[in-house]
């Protein structure tokens, strides 16, 4: 568990904008994820942080299950990758949003649910182009897949869990949401 929060708590958008000359936690909502590094920097660069925390998330599910032996593990691995990549040890616990990284866990614990989750961010995020409120969506619909798919309490138990940090981390996008200030993407050329 203490590695896979280490693991968690690589600041890849903090390293991939500080790369390029830029503190992203002085530039737009101020947090270190994939879209206020796409909005900021590009989108090859949003890419990379996206692709960076996803793979945090499955290595740290991975780690569990496959040294641990048992789903159990992996969840209790699972939520030490997502709350390292929330609260990073390296950045005085100030970290992202946990989307990308709950996305690799869910990779490795049940990708069946990822598929839907997924395709339901896919639509909304198109349709409304809020990020934010879609990847709220989408991580509330987790609970639910599980509950449809029957499988086990600890896994529902987990996937609400996820959602709750999910909904506490995005309170300033709910906030402007609200007041109709939240930004939309722009899915083909940065802000």
């Amino acid at each position: 568990m203490i590695i896979s929060y280490l693991i968690g708590s690589i600041p890849f958008g903090y390293l991939i904008a500080r790369a390029q000359g830029i503190d992203i936690r002085s530039k737009g909502s101020g947090n270190i994820g994939s879209t206020n590094v796409w909005r900021n920097l590009g989108v090859l660069a949003g890419l990379l942080v996206f692709i960076g925390d996803a793979g945090k998330g499955v290595l740290g599910a991975w780690l569990g299950r496959h040294f641990g032996g048992t789903d159990d593990i992996a969840l209790l691995t699972a939520s030490a990758v997502v709350v390292g990549h929330g609260w990073p040890l390296f950045l005085g616990f100030k970290g992202g949003k946990i989307i990308a990284t709950s996305l690799g866990v869910f990779l490795v614990l049940d990708r069946i649910i990822v598929l839907p989750a997924l395709g339901l961010w896919v639509i909304l995020s198109g349709t409304w182009r809020y990020i934010s409120l879609a990847s709220m969506v989408a991580a509330f619909s987790i609970p639910f897949w599980m509950l449809f798919l029957h499988r086990s309490w600890l896994c529902v138990c987990f996937s609400i869990f996820v959602f709750l940090i999910v909904i506490y981390k995005h309170f300033p996008n709910i906030k402007r949401l609200l007041a109709g200030t939240e930004p939309k993407i722009s899915f083909f050329k940065p802000r």
